[in-house]
């Protein structure tokens, strides 16, 4: 025992635990799994051995997490190997409570080495379900894969972890918790993320549209963090009724759902806005880096999303005369696209990951980004970001508007006329959850046979003629590294797309996702059903993955 000024250090012996490996969005697994032995450990401890130690000791982190099941007894087990490793100072979020966008934006703010977010993001919390933790760099961005597996790789070889002997801290009152050479600070949980949205939006125009007597909306915190800033956001700073807040209490188990922001797990919201009852919606996720967009009666596609804000950038002050670039991840829906080329814009095609956006953020190549799994963000900080989007999209619809006497202007509207300015791409994904690996993994390896065989390429599948089919390789125009496997793609020749993947975000079995994108440029088509749109390349779609027989699924978990 070794020790430090008042309080002393353990080095306690360990030995590797298998599966440590991180996925796109840092280590998931269940909470019985984390709360063994020393698993959350061993794996903070692998974090902490792969930073380079001159940096790491007397530096700052940031921590904090999205405020489920187990979180607050994760916290204190991190403080201690914090101190234990030499780490000068934590911000902690009062209660443990930090929106991953708001960890995000802490570290730049205060100039952080890095931060520890404890979250699962969108996976469902409680004692039988999920937690997660994940590293971000001190330009606010997830890790970058090289730090990652370096992280696993230590977990392999595991031996010993610094713990220091410290009391419990309160994480409830704000205030500032002092050893000699170690400090833990909790901090308002809203207060520097509140400060960087309102240098982005102009909050005024914005409580021009809230108090229009024609506008109503709601937002959905799906029980997960986004409350409190939603309460602070919409209620205090712009003076909305409470009564637009849906959820905004976070609870550990999520209040028994799935908080996953998209048209099946949000079914409340979705109702009542397919009822009318309001004439925007909106929901975000555990962590509130994701977030989905809906008008009365009318659903914005995440695809849609990300390309009405960059088409509609003028009307936040942010972005005024500073848009140059922007960037999607493969998978997404091709509507981006087309804005980047009529609006002259430079545009990038990155694997699903945000890690992926952060270098052509920080090189000045992009400000707005997105991926169709409900995420969307900008160069405000190195996460997406639910809140902003939604507040993006306020501010559109508050700049459309013609006068408080005037008719409203809907998001219908503004999609519409989207459409008719740049083309409608179709777009779905179907998500078979927690599938058996094995079945998933047969048929990822089916698939690579079929783009391997050279007679695939300008092969018929019902009037689809196929131009491009491989396995989706990105080369960083920033740094050259490489990323290889990142999906399968069937490309056809009029530019519609079949793309499968296998999710690294689950925390049991597999995700299979199955992408099908359309362009679509005549308007008098736009109004059909999505569903009707892609019926054939649906089909087209399933039979070339074969993927009843290899899953044994007869219909997806979720249909987006």
């Amino acid at each position: 025992m070794a020790a430090q000024n008042d309080f002393t250090i353990d080095t306690v012996a360990t030995k590797p635990i298998p599966g440590q490996k991180p996925g796109t969005s840092g280590l998931r697994k269940r909470v019985a799994e984390f709360k063994t032995g020393y698993y959350l450990h061993n794996f903070v401890q692998s974090v902490f051995d792969s930073l380079p130690e001159n940096e790491l000791k007397g530096s700052t982190i940031v921590v904090g997490g999205d405020g489920r099941y187990w979180n607050r007894d994760a916290l204190q087990i991190i403080i201690k190997i914090a101190a234990g490793n030499g780490i000068g100072k934590l911000l902690i979020g009062q209660d443990g409570i930090l929106s991953t966008p708001a960890v995000s934006a802490i570290i730049r703010e205060r100039r952080a080495y890095g931060g520890i977010i404890l979250t699962a993001s969108h996976n469902p919390g409680g004692p039988d379900y999920d937690f997660g933790i994940k590293y971000n760099g001190s330009n606010g961005g997830p890790a970058p894969e090289g730090l990652t597996n370096k992280m696993y790789e230590l977990t392999t070889k595991i031996e010993k972890i610094k713990i220091a002997n410290l009391p419990e801290v309160n994480l409830s009152a704000l205030r500032v918790h002092s050893w000699r050479g170690f400090q833990v600070e909790i901090i308002d949980s809203v207060t520097d993320y509140l400060s960087v949205i309102k240098s982005i939006f102009d909050f005024d125009q914005l409580k021009q549209l809230i108090h229009r007597k024609d506008f109503k909306f709601l937002y959905d915190s799906m029980s997960g963090v986004t409350g409190p800033y939603c309460r602070r956001i919409f209620v205090d700073e712009l003076g909305a009724p409470e009564t637009c807040l849906f959820r905004a209490q976070p609870l550990p188990d999520f209040g028994g759902g799935h908080p996953d922001p998209n048209l099946t797990y949000a079914h409340d919201l979705v109702d009542r806005m397919f009822k009318g009852e309001f004439d925007f919606g909106a929901a975000s996720d555990g962590d509130g880096d994701r977030n989905m967009v809906l008008g009365s009666k009318f659903f914005v596609t995440p695809s849609d999303s990300v390309a009405v804000i960059a088409a509609n950038s003028q009307c936040i002050p942010y972005f005024r005369g500073k848009l140059r670039g922007v960037s999607r991840s493969m998978p997404t829906g091709s509507a981006l696209d087309k804005v980047a080329e009529k609006l002259g814009l430079e545009f990038f095609e990155v694997p699903t990951g945000w890690k992926f956006f952060g270098n052509l953020m920080d090189a000045g190549r992009i400000q707005v980004c997105g991926e169709e799994s409900f995420g969307t963000g900008s160069d405000h900080i190195r996460e997406k970001d639910g809140i902003w989007a939604v507040l993006c999209w306020l501010s559109i619809l508050a700049s459309k508007q013609h006068g408080p006497d005037k008719p409203l202007v809907t998001v219908a509207d503004i999609v519409k006329e989207h459409w008719n300015r740049f083309g409608k791409n179709f777009f779905t994904r179907y998500d078979y959850e927690e599938c058996a690996t094995d079945g998933a993994n047969a048929m990822m390896a089916n698939l690579n046979k079929i783009i391997a065989d050279p007679s695939t390429k300008g092969k018929k599948f019902g009037s689809y003629t196929v131009g491009v089919c491989d396995d989706f390789e990105y080369t960083d125009p920033i740094d050259g590294s490489i990323s290889r496997n990142q999906g399968i793609r069937f490309v056809f020749q009029d530019g519609s797309r079949v793309i499968y993947r296998l999710s690294g975000t689950g925390s049991t079995g597999a995700t299979v996702r199955v992408y099908i994108d359309k362009f679509e440029p005549d308007p008098s088509k736009h109004d059909v059903d999505t569903q009707e749109a892609l019926k054939d390349l649906i089909t087209i779609a399933l039979d070339i993955s074969q993927l009843q027989r290899f899953t044994g699924r007869e219909k997806p978990t979720v249909i987006t």
